[in-house]
């Protein structure tokens, strides 16, 4: 094969089949959730939510075949990804995936959500030893290097125990969410820094700024689980941050909405659905309407995002601006 083949032709297109791609399948899983959730307020969701559901787990069989078959032709690209300082980040996005899966079966079938979960936890323990072990041997991270992404590998930790209670894993899903919620506050702390000292976050990744408000909002749900139900005052502060850092970055939309179209869009997609279902928890929790009305607005937002999201990615399939290289 020529080398005009390796670089212009398919064989170009599957080595250019990032580890980002799962993000679209993890969008939809967040998606799917938010839309089963908020049958409590719209019946007419539930078959809506069944056909997300078929969809997301149909693209999550042939993104994941068309990685392996990328990791078993050009094993060297993996090896690139997995030490690239901003790509490494997103390779936990599969154990994620399977651990919004497990909640979104909590309702369907519990045999399966409990299958799914422990894969989950399984990717989720391995993925978290190997990339912070990385994190603290590396050589060529830099500050700049550093966005909301590097949230990835710790906000999946975060998710394990809104599944891992209902399974009976009570300590197993405490030790989950502390490693989980230490570590998002230490690269909060770096990510801050990083934005207001050092160069601004390259265009392509500004999207991962949606990123910021999903740690605080899925371990408002998660601490829900594991303290019984209860609405205490930690739970208010961690959803009330999440709101806050929400509201701060409706106020960039202006900005990202000039930006070109990358793949990096989806981070658009689980972060809001994350605050769907933490906003649709509180107004379960208190009754108060505003948190209705507010979860509604959010629920429009996350199905805007979506359709949008849909639509100029399968632009970008037909136009050939998908699998490029970086």
């Amino acid at each position: 094969m020529t080398t005009d083949a390796l670089h212009g032709g398919q064989p170009s297109k599957l080595r250019n089949f990032h580890i980002t791609f799962f993000a679209i399948v993890l969008g939809m899983a967040g998606f799917t959730l938010a839309i089963q959730k908020a049958g409590a307020l719209f019946v007419q969701f539930e078959q809506i939510g069944t056909v997300s559901l078929y969809f997301t787990l149909a693209l999550f069989v042939i993104v994941s075949l068309t990685y392996l078959t990328k990791a078993v032709t050009n094993p060297d690209t993996i090896s690139h990804e997995w030490n690239h300082p901003i790509k490494i980040n997103f390779f936990p996005l599969i154990a994620k995936i399977f651990l919004v899966l497990s909640v979104v079966y909590l309702e369907r079938n519990l045999q399966v959500s409990y299958y799914m979960w422990v894969t989950g936890v399984i990717l989720q323990l391995l993925a978290s030893i190997f990339i912070i072990s990385s994190w603290i041997t590396q050589t060529h991270f830099k500050i700049e290097h550093m966005t909301p992404g590097w949230f990835i590998p710790i906000v999946g930790a975060i998710i394990v125990p809104i599944a891992g209670v209902k399974h009976g894993f009570t300590e197993v899903s405490w030790f989950f969410f502390s490693v989980g919620l230490i570590f998002w506050m230490a690269l909060f702390t770096i990510v801050m820094y990083r934005m207001v000292f050092h160069a601004s976050i390259p265009e392509r990744l500004l999207p991962t700024l949606f990123i910021l408000f999903a740690p605080p909002a899925i371990g408002f749900i998660a601490y829900n689980k594991l303290v019984g139900g209860e609405l205490d005052a930690f739970a208010r502060i961690l959803y009330y941050f999440s709101l806050f850092m929400f509201i701060l970055v409706l106020f960039r939309l202006p900005m990202l909405a000039k930006i070109n179209y990358y793949l990096s869009w989806w981070a658009y997609s689980f972060p809001v659905a994350a605050k769907v279902l933490a906003t649709l928890l509180m107004f379960t929790l208190t009754k108060d309407p505003f948190f209705r009305n507010l979860a509604i607005f959010e629920l429009a937002f996350l199905i805007l995002i979506i359709a949008v999201l849909l639509v100029r990615t399968t632009m970008a399939i037909a136009k050939g601006e998908i699998c490029v290289e970086d």
